[in-house]
């Protein structure tokens, strides 16, 4: 996929065990375009892009955090806290029980609730990361409002 961004993101990428491979050739098959961003990764999903990055002659700029069940999650749910995610591509295991389940719907909620765009299917991904709205500097995201309506009967 060719696409022309300006602006540098930084990009966080986990995937489970049973999608690392589904997130390797989502990487490759955006792989020109993922160079010219900052990655943030979980750790064995890091290690894994890298590589299949590094085979394909392509250099990138990479950051691994722990693996998810040892806190990579909560470490890139902090990263979102702290506004320095622009974007994350989760791809879930959604047919297997996860045992940091808590950690998994921690970084689901910080993305929601500090307004960071979240893909957790590749088709999602590719519409997000393709989106002329990173180059636009007239577009400015609306802060997500919570306000109590009281429900008539």
């Amino acid at each position: 996929m060719n696409i022309s961004m300006h602006k540098k993101l930084t990009i966080a990428l986990v995937a489970h065990d049973r999608r690392k491979a589904d997130m390797v050739d989502w990487v490759l098959f955006n792989a020109e375009m993922l160079s010219h961003h900052k990655l943030v990764c979980t750790g064995t999903t890091g290690g894994l892009v890298k590589k299949a990055l590094e085979n394909q002659g392509i250099q990138a700029e990479i950051e691994c955090m722990n693996s998810g069940p040892m806190g990579g999650d909560a470490e890139i749910a902090a990263l979102v806290v702290r506004k320095q995610i622009d974007l994350a591509i989760f791809l879930i295991d959604d047919l297997n029980p996860q045992p940091h389940e808590a950690d998994i719907q921690m970084l689901l909620r910080q993305c929601r609730v500090h307004n960071v765009p979240i893909a957790c299917n590749r088709y999602s991904a590719d519409l997000m990361i393709t989106s002329s709205l990173w180059d636009d500097e007239t577009y400015v995201p609306t802060e997500p409002t919570y306000v109590y309506f009281e429900r008539k009967e």
